[in-house]
C-alpha cells in the first residue's frame, strides 16, 4: 500500500503538468486499500503547514483561490479530522473551524465522482499544500498553546457586535451611521479600559497578532481599509499580497475591534456602492469597474480620516472623564497619553521584528472622479463616530 501511494506521490506532486497527475491518480484509483493511507497523508500535509505558520483559514482561502469546491470540501474534512486529535486549539482556531464544516458526501451513489476523479482532487490539493512555504506564526501551532480559562466574549464585545449587525442590515443610511457610532465609542471606551488596567496592574500583556482575508477583487482598496480600521484602533496591518491576507499587530482586546469594525465596514460601503452603482448604469453609465475601485479607496480614505479625527476626540473624553472620577479619590488622575504610547511602542516594535522587510504598494486605476465622490459620501454616512487616536501606519 504504501509503494503505491509512493509512486503516486513521486509522480503527481513534483511536476506541474498534468501526465503525472493522471499518472499517479491511477495508480490510487486501481488501489482501494490506499485510500485511508492517503487520507492520512493529507493530514500529515496540514500538519506541517500548521508548523510552517499556517492557520486553517489560511490554507482554506489559498485552495478556495486556486483550486475547486471538491478541493475546498475535501480541505475542510482534513482539517477538522488533524485538528480534531488535540487536546486544545490556539485561540481563534475554533471560530475557523466553525466557518468551514465539512459537506457529507452526496447520498445517492450516482452523484459521487468516480475513483479516478477523487483520487485526481486529492492530489491536486495536496500538490498546492505540498508548495506553501512558511509564514511568520502569528501564534503557536496546536499541540504548542498552553490551555487557559475559557471565557466568553465580553459583554462590551457583544454588545458591539449586535450594534454592528444592525447598522449592516438596516436600509437606513442615518440608522447606520448612528449604529455604528456607538460601536466604536464602545471600542474606544473598551481600548482604553483595558490599557488602564494592564498600567495599573503590570500585567504582562504583549501584543499579538492575527489574520485577516483580503480577498480580490479590489484588493487593495480594501486593504487601505483595513489598514485605516487598524491604525485608528492602536494596531498595524501588513498586507500580504500574494497570499490575500493582511497580518495585523496590536493588543487582544484592539484585534478583536479591528476585525469587528473592518468586516462590518466593508459590508456597509460593499452595500452603498452596489446601490451607487445601480444609479450609474440606470443613468447609462458602463465604466463599472474604474468605478468600483475608485469608490472604494475613497471609502477607504474617508474612513481613515474620520477615525483619526475622531480618535482625538475619545482620548480627550476619556482623559476628562478619568480627572473627574479622581477628584473625590485619593492619588492623582491617570495619564492616559503615557500608557497608550507605551503600548504604541510596543505594538511597534512586534511589527518590526515580524515584518523587518516591507515596501509600499501604490494604488492605481482610481480614475473615475464620481466613484471617488460617492465613495467619500458613503464613508462619511458610516461615520464610526468618537473613535480612538490613530497609530501606526497606513497604505498610501
Amino acid at each position: 500500500m504504501d509503494s503505491v501511494i509512493d509512486r503516486a506521490f513521486a509522480a503527481a506532486l513534483y511536476g506541474d503538468g498534468d501526465e503525472g497527475l493522471d499518472t499517479g491518480a491511477s495508480l490510487l484509483a486501481a488501489s482501494p486499500a490506499s485510500d485511508d493511507e492517503l487520507l492520512r497523508r493529507g493530514e500529515e500535509y496540514l500538519t506541517r503547514a500548521w508548523r510552517h505558520g499556517w492557520q486553517p483559514a489560511d490554507v482554506l482561502r489559498m485552495v478556495r483561490r486556486d483550486l475547486d469546491d471538491p478541493h475546498v470540501r475535501l480541505t475542510a474534512t482534513l482539517i477538522h479530522a488533524e485538528t480534531a486529535r488535540y487536546a486544545h486549539l490556539p485561540p481563534r482556531w475554533a471560530a475557523q473551524l466553525t466557518e468551514m464544516a465539512p459537506t457529507a458526501h452526496p447520498a445517492h451513489p450516482a452523484a459521487r465522482p468516480d475513483r479516478f476523479t477523487r483520487a485526481t482532487t486529492h492530489l491536486q490539493l495536496y500538490r498546492l499544500l505540498l508548495r506553501l512555504p512558511p509564514l511568520e506564526p502569528v501564534g503557536p501551532p496546536p499541540g504548542e498553546s498552553v490551555p487557559g480559562p475559557v471565557e466568553g466574549e465580553s459583554r462590551t464585545l457583544t454588545r458591539i457586535r449586535a450594534l454592528l449587525a444592525k447598522a449592516e442590515a438596516t436600509g437606513y443610511p442615518e440608522e447606520a451611521e448612528a449604529l455604528t457610532a456607538k460601536a466604536q465609542e464602545l471600542m474606544a471606551r473598551h481600548s482604553l479600559d483595558e490599557a488602564l488596567l494592564a498600567a495599573r496592574t503590570h500585567a504582562k500583556d504583549v501584543p499579538g497578532a492575527c489574520r485577516i482575508g483580503v480577498d480580490a477583487p479590489y484588493e487593495t482598496a480594501k486593504a487601505m481599509l483595513l489598514d485605516a480600521v487598524a491604525a485608528a484602533n492602536h494596531c498595524r496591518a501588513v498586507w500580504n499580497e500574494a497570499f490575500g491576507f493582511s497580518a495585523v499587530v496590536g493588543f487582544e482586546s484592539d484585534l478583536e475591534a479591528v476585525e469587528l469594525l473592518h468586516t462590518s465596514l466593508l459590508v456597509q460601503g460593499t452595500t452603498a456602492m452596489t446601490k451607487a452603482e445601480a444609479g450609474q448604469r440606470a443613468a447609462g453609465r458602463k465604466r463599472t469597474k474604474t468605478f468600483r475601485q475608485s469608490f472604494l479607496v475613497a471609502y477607504a480614505h474617508r474612513i481613515g480620516a474620520r477615525l483619526a479625527e475622531a480618535g482625538e476626540h475619545a482620548v480627550t473624553e476619556a482623559a476628562r472623564e478619568a480627572a473627574q472620577d479622581a477628584r473625590g479619590a485619593a492619588g492623582p488622575p491617570p495619564d492616559l497619553l503615557p500608557v497608550l504610547a507605551a503600548r504604541d511602542v510596543a505594538v511597534t516594535d512586534r511589527a518590526e521584528r515580524m515584518f523587518p522587510e516591507t515596501t509600499t504598494t501604490r494604488v492605481r486605476g482610481v480614475t473615475d472622479g464620481e466613484g471617488w465622490a460617492h465613495g467619500t459620501a458613503a464613508a462619511d454616512r458610516a461615520e464610526v463616530g468618537r473613535g480612538r487616536e490613530q497609530r501606526g501606519r497606513a497604505l498610501p
